[in-house]
């Protein structure tokens, strides 16, 4: 017999997965860099977030639950350092959003 916390956590990984996904098509079909960039620091963290809660579920030990945690904002507070650094670095050179994405 299935429990509501295994039943819990693979919906949530399927969420998270299903995010994952979503922001696998916005970097393939968004038409510029910052779009792009969006989709990837936006949509894929909150994926990880789904799969960390799903994870957090299965977890025996607290201290499990902590380190997931914790890799989850060290994830967060990368992406969303790289996609400043990124737009940053694009901006500097001159693409602006409605050159759409190409120079």
């Amino acid at each position: 017999m299935t429990s509501l916390a295994e039943v819990l956590s693979v919906v949530l990984l399927l969420a998270g997965a299903g995010f994952f996904l979503a922001g696998t098509v916005g970097l393939l079909r968004f038409p510029d860099l910052y779009c792009r960039l969006h989709a990837l620091a936006k949509v894929d963290n909150l994926g990880l977030g789904f799969i960390v809660a799903g994870l957090a579920l299965r977890a025996e030990h607290p201290a499990t639950v902590i380190k997931l945690l914790l890799v989850w904002l060290l994830a967060l507070a990368a992406a969303a350092t790289t996609s400043y650094l990124v737009a940053h670095r694009a901006r500097k050179r001159g693409l602006r959003p409605e050159d759409g994405g190409a120079r």
